[in-house]
């Protein structure tokens, strides 16, 4: 299916399109399908990610790799399946860059085509070697693998240490008042969610019971660094003000690519007062509401400045969503009719297909025409799709493939198969089918998203049964031995 929208301008023709537009690549963290109004919701309002939508092309088979944050992002800087690299699996604040400094990456290639790139947001892809000192400059960091520019909080809002890092150096830290950070033991005298229970503003469920920053439970031991915290509720703010000081300071010569990584509705669910009550869905649609309000600043800033008339904004988000994931914000008991899956089975940690399948948005002014399209796209993609379109160096071997015409609305075709990754377990989407291997296993993690733990091979027909219901092996042996064929060929298990 490929459906124009009404109204839609005319798709570009080649002579037309511009060399080498800017880039903007903006990642929600654990936003569903059904979280975005553009995909359908009626409990919640999207308006900005919503325009992006309307204006160019909302992919319904959109995925990320993997359904977790740090192996999603990994596959879409490097272009690479994360399950190569053992070390790309959700990290502790404290872990050592992950990504080879001596590897091509996304943002490399942009470097090498000219574009001023900088990284703004969430970045939990490591930073330092494995024994790092925040008082001091941090290397090797997300500027040795191709950003010009960083500010970035180091893993997760639930993970210490809580302050943000610019271009490899702590933010704000007051060398009489040095961070240290443990992941193993705290720090004597320090409090605890568990010993200290009265400075709690937030409630943990799960986990998330060490050090206290903000009246918040953190994950993980952290102490010092007191005017170096960062304010949860300030933290949209922050990030926001950060993507326009840079872009006042971007050469109008040169193209820019921008990874803007959002850190809503990830846990902690803190949005800023303006935005809390603003949904019937407590903290966790308050924070989605955020998120849409710092996409509009930043498209509005630079609209601004007259740089989206040759500016291509990709839209997405790392993993599929979970609504318990450590805090006892209300998350399930507030949902009412919201359906973050948007019907799709399981979410974050899973398997089955709402652990991958995420929203997926490509705009670009003039350029796209406003289309729907179910063309199975990845994020992984984006290496050797934008390097096609920009002239940049894509080396072999590469799992990133070009399906830029896919992107473009050119094509209704983007990817045969894709390996989707779940903690280190492994299915393979191909045409409209899914198979997933058998699994040792919980059904389920304490979040409640079942996690694809299955005790013989499954096989789902993707679009007579997007909700995964009805197991097919049986009926379809020839089917599911030409995907086992296939996955073991591709991962060599």
């Amino acid at each position: 299916m490929f459906i124009p929208l009404a109204g839609a301008a005319l798709a570009a023709c080649d002579d037309n399109v511009p060399q080498r537009p800017n880039i903007l690549l903006i990642v929600a963290d654990d936003l569903g399908l059904g979280d975005v109004s553009a995909y359908g919701s009626t409990t919640i309002s999207t308006p900005n990610i919503d325009s992006l939508a309307n204006n160019g092309i909302r992919f319904t088979n959109g995925y990320a790799t993997s359904a977790t944050s740090t192996p999603s992002r990994y596959a879409m800087f490097t272009g690479m399946y994360p399950w190569r690299n053992a070390e790309a699996k959700i990290l502790p604040g404290d872990a050592p860059l992950i990504i080879p400094t001596d590897i091509p990456t996304l943002p490399k290639m942009m470097q090498e085509a000219g574009y001023s790139t900088a990284a703004i947001g969430k970045w939990h892809l490591g930073m330092g070697d494995g024994d790092t000192d925040w008082n001091r400059p941090i290397s090797p960091s997300a500027n040795t693998v191709g950003f010009d520019y960083t500010c970035l909080i180091a893993a997760t809002n639930d993970r210490v240490p809580t302050v943000y890092v610019e271009n490899g150096l702590v933010e704000g830290l007051d060398p009489d008042d040095p961070i240290y950070v443990d992941y193993e033991k705290n720090f004597e005298g320090e409090p605890t969610a568990l010993t200290n229970p009265e400075m709690l503003k937030m409630d943990w469920s799960v986990g998330h019971n060490f050090s206290i920053v903000n009246g918040i439970p953190r994950i993980g031991y952290m102490k010092g660094g007191q005017k170096a915290r960062w304010v949860d509720e300030d933290m949209a703010d922050y990030f926001v003000a950060k993507v326009k000081n840079w872009a006042d300071r971007l050469d109008p010569s040169e193209p820019f690519f921008l990874y803007y990584g959002l850190h809503e509705p990830h846990v902690p669910r803190a949005p800023h007062s303006r935005f809390v009550g603003s949904t019937t869905l407590g903290p966790r649609g308050d924070a989605v509401a955020e998120a849409d309000w710092c996409v509009g600043e930043v498209l509005a800033y630079l609209d601004e400045k007259g740089l989206m008339d040759n500016t291509i904004v990709i839209f997405t988000s790392d993993n599929g969503p979970v609504l318990n994931d450590g805090y006892d914000d209300k998350a399930e008991e507030m949902l009412g009719d919201h359906d973050p899956r948007n019907g799709t089975r399981g979410g974050k940690y899973s398997l089955f297909d709402g652990g991958t399948h995420i929203p997926l948005i490509i705009s670009w002014k003039g350029h796209i025409a406003p289309a729907v399209s179910d063309a199975l796209v990845c994020q992984m993609d984006f290496f050797a799709s934008l390097g096609k379109l920009i002239g940049g160096n894509v080396p072999a071997g590469l799992d990133s493939r070009d399906i830029s015409d896919a992107f473009l609305g050119k094509s209704s075709t983007g990817r045969q198969s894709l390996v989707h990754e779940a903690e280190g377990r492994l299915a393979l989407r191909k045409g409209d089918y899914t198979m997933i291997p058998p699994y040792e296993g919980p059904e389920r993690n304490y979040s409640g998203n079942e996690l694809g733990n299955l005790p013989d091979y499954a096989l789902f027909d993707m679009k007579a049964d997007p909700s995964q219901m009805t197991d097919i092996a049986d009926r379809e042996p020839a089917k599911l031995e030409e995907m086992k064929r296939e996955l073991s060929g591709i991962t060599g298990r």
